[in-house]
């Protein structure tokens, strides 16, 4: 993918209003995630979350998003060896499928983005292991984004607890910064070398986004040419929060008013 990779610095006002849209953003994937279970299709979890969308007089800078064709849906639902950008339809959930479903909220012209992925019913032992060791990446990747740190110390950090798990992350798709803009810079990869890349300040917000892979890095794009899956057919995973750096460290914007994720709200999360 490419994107402007313009760095904005918010203001105190500005990062509030991140808040806000960050936590209208949870509270929908909270909704999707409270009713995930096999017989579920995408396209309900995806209505699940416009609804609460439609709540709060916002929308989701998904909708229309320039690429092959404007993208059709509010969020992004991929399945089992889907890894993003998955369509919401008809397809019913599973027993055992693990899925991902990621969301972006526009509210008074900022942006919230974040992302989930969850076990349907009982999933497999590797399933779980698979979620478990892709959402502590994340908050691995969180703890890093410190001002003085630089993108590639947050990079290394994933890749190596990752990798250290006996699995792989993804090369052609990154974390980014977020602000009025989905996809503005800097570039955070998965992967990369300590102390290399951009200089992190306060003001500037980052969508952390781990992506893991089972066996290889590698990736397809499938037929209706929006949807990444895994090129050897196994399971994916993928989380995500719009992070904050301040003088205090790092501060989540993509949590609930209670400060939960969306998946402790619903009270199903894995570890």
């Amino acid at each position: 993918m490419t994107w402007d990779r313009k760095i904005t610095i918010k203001t105190e006002r500005e990062l509030q209003i991140m808040r806000i849209a960050g936590r209208i953003n949870a509270e929908a994937l909270a909704a999707a995630y409270a009713i995930i279970r096999p017989g579920i299709t995408t396209a309900d979890l995806n209505a699940a979350a416009e609804e609460v969308q439609r709540k709060y007089g916002v929308y989701s800078p998904f909708k229309n998003y320039p690429g092959p064709y404007p993208y059709p849906a509010s969020t992004c639902i991929s399945v089992n060896d889907e890894l993003v950008h998955g369509i919401p339809d008809g397809r019913k959930l599973k027993e055992g499928d693990i899925v991902s479903m990621d969301c972006g909220t526009v509210y008074e012209g900022f942006i919230g983005d974040s992302a989930f992925t969850a076990q349907v019913g009982e999933a497999s032992p590797q399933a779980k292991k698979l979620l478990e060791v892709t959402e502590q990446a994340l908050y691995i990747g969180i703890s890093m984004c410190k001002p003085g740190n630089r993108v590639g110390d947050i990079s290394a950090a994933i890749q190596k607890y990752v990798e250290g798990n006996g699995f792989e992350v993804v090369r052609e798709y990154t974390g980014h910064g977020v602000g009025r803009d989905m996809h503005e810079g800097p570039q955070v990869p998965n992967y990369g070398t300590p102390g290399t890349g951009m200089l992190l300040r306060p003001g500037m917000v980052i969508a952390l986004e781990p992506m893991v892979l089972i066996g290889s890095p590698a990736t397809k794009v499938l037929a209706n040419q929006w949807t990444v899956a895994s090129k050897n057919g196994k399971l994916t995973a993928h989380f995500e929060h719009t992070v904050a750096i301040t003088e205090n460290g790092p501060v989540i914007l993509s949590l609930l008013e209670d400060g939960s994720s969306p998946a402790q709200i619903a009270g199903r999360l894995v570890k």
